[in-house]
């Protein structure tokens, strides 16, 4: 077997939709395995609808999922992805068009001037006259009879009756290719050697085949993959809520956390459900890959993602957390590294997203939270908030030995001067050092804080029950 290549050829209508990272997935962990190459191909013949924003947006997204791809226009020293409206502007396209027509296997059509939709004329000809006029012209596939089989690594031998398929448009009177068409001519050029792609694309496989045989050209290796699934078990779209690899990007789930979910999805992997998908490489089999569709469930993905976010390391983490800040426009920790790593350390264990890890976070980082309702009505108001917070006043101002143990002696100490129950206690001084009744742990909260911190925010509490008095 020669140099294996695979290709990713997303079009740049709209951002990357989960379903193509897998597909991305999947093809670019085959030609890493063989070390092969993969590729990045931007099909952008839809005028209308393709946009340079969402070709960033794709590009974007692919390179935050870790993945890269090997060849292509050099842009600053990187490759930049081909682009199907670039190698229009070549004559790529109407070369082998022209081929095809030699061959009498595709064919002109012109239709009327005053009805674009009409077709008046067939012609293997130039119709240059009709051109000189004005009319619309495109290039159709002539099918030929018979029957297109193939063989699909993942749903075996497949059989298309050639009388069901109509004759259909290669090159549209704009003078861009249509998608089945382009991608014949460019996996043919770019000699790629295996097509993995949703299984929705298995209808144009045969067209496709046609037009590898009318040129006389090598046939790739196929694979259609299930889609990914809603809740009702129909195609994962919009209806089902936010799909894109933006989206998860943006609520806070790691690059790793999403690859792993998306390489669950229909690969089987063995037992072990959490893993680095770079160490997954070497054990990537298309054949392990399921025919069955699969749901996507977000509530697992966080549950994958918060896995990862408890094993990765505390500094790479915050690094992660930072640029998530940044990238979500969130103003960002000023503070020292040893402190920065105590508070994502401790504030980790109980969420499963970056965006959580913020907002668990915020009082660790900033001075500018603000109560919880809850807090304010049930323990800041409470009749033995005043007295609570003196005492706490008072102990922590005199405790020298900054520690999670001395912490703990002090709040429970002032549990036991039955002021109030000891969950009342522990709440209100929760509350008032973080203003939320959910943090971490009470006393390694007080720790991470710090006594200046701590004894400044009491005071501040200590401000709203006296005025209340």
């Amino acid at each position: 077997m020669g140099e294996v290549r695979l290709r990713f050829a997303p079009s740049p209508t709209g951002h990357l939709h989960v379903g193509g990272a897998r597909t991305a997935l999947f093809n670019w962990l085959y030609a890493r395995k063989m070390n092969g190459k993969f590729i990045l191909r931007i099909e952008d013949t839809d005028l209308q609808r393709s946009t340079k924003e969402s070709e960033k947006a794709i590009i974007d997204s692919l390179k935050w999922c870790g993945i890269d791809w090997d060849e292509g226009p050099d842009v600053g020293g990187d490759f930049g992805p081909y682009r199907q409206s670039e190698r229009v502007l070549k004559g790529i396209y109407d070369h082998y068009a022209r081929a095809l027509i030699e061959r009498q296997m595709a064919y002109y059509t012109i239709y009327d001037k005053t009805d674009i939709k009409k077709p008046v004329l067939n012609t293997y000809e130039y119709p240059k006259e009709y051109i000189q006029q004005g009319h619309q012209i495109t290039i159709s596939f002539k099918v030929p009879k018979g029957t297109t089989k193939f063989y699909d690594l993942l749903k075996g031998d497949m059989e298309f009756q050639n009388s069901t398929i109509e004759d259909f448009v290669i090159i549209k009177s704009d003078g861009f290719p249509t998608y089945n068409y382009a991608v014949v001519i460019d996996d043919h050029l770019m000699k790629i050697t295996h097509v993995f792609r949703g299984e929705d694309h298995l209808s144009n496989t045969p067209k496709q085949i046609m037009i590898y045989n009318a040129l006389g050209w090598e046939v790739p290796e196929f694979m259609h993959i299930p889609l990914i699934l809603g809740f009702d078990r129909t195609p994962l779209s919009k209806r089902h809520g936010a799909t894109s690899v933006e989206y998860f990007r943006s609520v806070g789930i790691l690059n790793k956390g999403l690859m792993n979910y998306l390489a669950l999805l229909g690969w089987s992997v063995g037992e072990e459900e959490i893993f680095d998908i770079k160490e997954r490489i070497k054990n990537f089999d298309p054949s392990s890959i399921s025919n069955k569709g699969v749901v996507f469930d977000p509530e697992k993905l966080e549950w994958v993602n918060g896995k990862h976010m408890r094993a990765i390391d505390p500094e790479k983490l915050f690094g992660e957390f930072v640029d998530w800040s940044r990238f979500t426009g969130r103003k960002t920790p000023e503070c020292s590294k040893e402190y920065a790593l105590r508070v994502i350390s401790i504030c980790r264990e109980k969420v499963n997203t970056l965006s959580a890890l913020y907002d668990l976070s915020y009082p660790f980082f900033f001075d500018d939270y603000v109560y919880e309702q809850k807090f304010i009505d049930e323990y800041l108001k409470a009749s033995y908030a005043k007295d609570v917070l003196e005492r706490a006043l008072d102990y922590f101002t005199r405790l020298q030995d900054w520690s999670v143990e001395s912490t703990e002696r002090v709040c429970r100490s002032l549990a036991q001067l039955e002021i109030a129950s000891k969950n009342k206690v522990f709440q209100l001084l929760r509350g008032t050092v973080t203003g939320k009744l959910v943090t971490p742990g009470l006393f390694e909260t007080l720790w991470v804080l710090g006594k200046q911190r701590v004894i400044l925010r009491i005071e501040k509490a200590l401000s709203y029950t006296r005025s209340w008095a």
